[in-house]
């Protein structure tokens, strides 16, 4: 049996020495390509399994890319960075980048050795949402022909096109009102039905029907090789209220994408989303996605170093095989440049977990999320149970075959959920339930079997970071027991199971902690993992 302790020196092909893993690892001037050892060297030997990219906005474009000077700083900032594809935007917020612009920066990026793609982003498309400024009326006729030009000039360029986190609406002007009433969605002079008159109804099918018919279409008919990405926000306990219908708009796009932004969870303009989202989305929607689900997407706002290269490792652990840093221009201002610099010391290690990753099936504690859920009073309950330091395993399917299982009040969106979760605690697997899903199935599920804890949440889910060590040691022991582990550490320290009993652990925490995997110590230090390779 081979082990691989990240926690080591060791060396990796190529020539390049990886240090000691100590937490993210310090700042280092930009690298020098020295021939074998450099990271653009690396990056392109390891990108069949895990490759790093980034996007040129449209603004981004227009500022950056239109000389040769401009050009040649951002190629020589990718090879620097391990970047070895990215996206060029036609269209963000009312502006359109200019064809000869695009053109001639996609022929150098190519000939440079780079991949390349097209990008969209769906703000300020045409008739202003009544919501957020930034979002359109798609009940507008004049905006859905304003958005099939967009892609149909985008799909003249591009092989493959990502559509931005914008792709939804929230407006409730009086063409939506009526609509909206009516249960008909109207697509130039195609009418369909919706199922009911609630705003998250007519959104859903509003845009999927968009998409189907002004996007995926439209962009085909203009060239027929071109595949279409959609990604999705960090938003997952609302996407159903904008029009984000996971499921039948991951079985229309060519290839799903989501968005791993977790920023710090203390800052105060960008915060409260813990770290391990990041982990739970990628997983959840690569479960929809299957093979379709591409990578994930994340920026440096509200970041330290510390917390950006955190969004790194946790979209690399949910699985994605692509890591797209938004945005050039932003990465080049404010904290961009040490997060940057950060990353680069840190690419080598996220590599090697990433093909360790790739190899083996996360296991542990299936976390029972149903497409389009309401998560009531207990929002992204999920991420704050992850940094309890229970591995869990999100799925949107009733997981039967799971040997232990996380139940929220999310799981109501099931209309055979009494009877599951009868059968499933009837089966004697641990069973962990929210106390706001426990008082909503009282009477009717047998939830005082000694295979059944309540997790008391009291509709707050962020209060779970206050839990102590001897609580969430009791907690763990129950239900890590089908797996034969048992972790003991404090809270925010999550852990993550693969089946050849391989592990990762990471600690959140900024002071240095002392945890136990099977009674084996670990000593973590601040914002530090480790891990063990079978």
């Amino acid at each position: 049996m081979a082990h691989l302790f990240l926690r080591t020196t060791f060396v990796l092909a190529l020539g390049i020495q990886l240090p000691a893993l100590s937490g993210v690892r310090a700042a280092e001037p930009p690298l020098k390509e020295t021939g074998s050892a450099s990271l653009w060297e690396l990056a392109k030997s390891k990108q069949d399994v895990h490759r790093f990219s980034t996007l040129m906005t449209a603004q981004n474009v227009r500022d950056h890319l239109a000389t040769e000077d401009g050009l040649a700083a951002a190629i020589a900032w990718c090879r620097q960075t391990g970047v070895t594809k990215v996206y060029l935007e036609t269209f963000r917020s009312n502006y359109t980048a200019e064809r000869e612009t695009l053109q001639r920066a996609k022929d150098r990026f190519r000939s440079e050795g780079f991949e390349v793609s097209g990008c969209v982003t769906t703000t300020i498309v045409g008739k202003r949402s009544t919501g957020w400024n930034l979002i359109s009326c798609y009940t507008d006729p004049a905006t859905q022909g304003k958005l099939q030009q967009i892609f149909e000039y985008t799909a003249g360029l591009f092989d493959e096109i990502m559509i931005d986190d914008f792709w939804f609406t929230d407006c409730k002007c009086q063409a939506c009102e009526t609509a909206r009433q009516s249960k008909r969605v109207t697509i130039g002079d195609k009418s369909y039905p919706v199922s009911s008159d609630t705003w998250e109804d007519y959104r859903c099918e509003l845009m999927v029907r968009l998409s189907q018919d002004r996007i995926l279409a439209a962009a085909r008919r203009v060239n027929p090789r071109v595949q279409v990405i959609i990604k999705y926000p960090q938003w997952y306990d609302n996407f159903h209220e904008r029009g984000y219908e996971v499921v039948r708009e991951t079985a229309d796009f060519d290839r799903t994408w989501v968005g791993t932004e977790t920023r710090d969870y203390d800052d105060k303009q960008w915060g409260g989303t813990v770290q391990y989202e990041a982990y739970f989305i990628m997983r959840w929607l690569g479960g929809i996605g299957g093979a379709k689900c591409g990578g994930g997407w994340y920026d440096p706002y509200g970041t330290t170093e510390r917390t950006y290269v955190e969004q790194a490792r946790q979209t690399i652990l949910g699985g994605a095989r692509e890591s797209l840093l938004f945005c050039y221009g932003s990465l080049l201002k404010d904290t961009g440049p040490k997060n940057v610099v950060a990353l680069r010391a840190n690419v080598p290690e996220l590599l090697t977990v990433a093909e360790q990753v790739a190899r083996r099936q996360v296991v542990g504690i299936a976390a029972y999320k149903p497409p389009n859920s309401h998560p009531e009073n207990e929002r992204r309950v999920f991420d704050f149970v992850g940094m309890m330091g229970l591995p869990l395993v999100p799925c949107h399917e009733f997981p039967a075959e799971a040997k232990a299982g996380f139940f929220s009040i999310h799981a109501l969106k099931d209309p055979k959920l009494i009877e599951r979760v009868a059968g499933f605690i009837a089966a004697g697997k641990p069973v962990l339930v929210t106390d706001g899903l426990a008082a909503a199935l009282a009477g009717k599920v047998k939830l005082d079997a000694p295979n059944v804890r309540v997790l008391s949440v009291k509709g707050d889910p962020k209060s779970l970071l206050r839990l102590p060590q001897a609580e969430l040691d009791a907690i763990r022991a129950f239900a890590l027991g089908p797996f034969n582990r048992r972790f003991e550490a404090p809270n925010r320290v999550a852990l993550y199971l693969f089946g050849d009993g391989s592990y990762v652990i990471e600690n959140f925490n900024d002071e240095r902690v002392t945890v136990k995997l099977d009674g084996k110590p670990h000593e973590l230090a601040p914002r530090e993992w480790t891990s063990h390779w079978q």
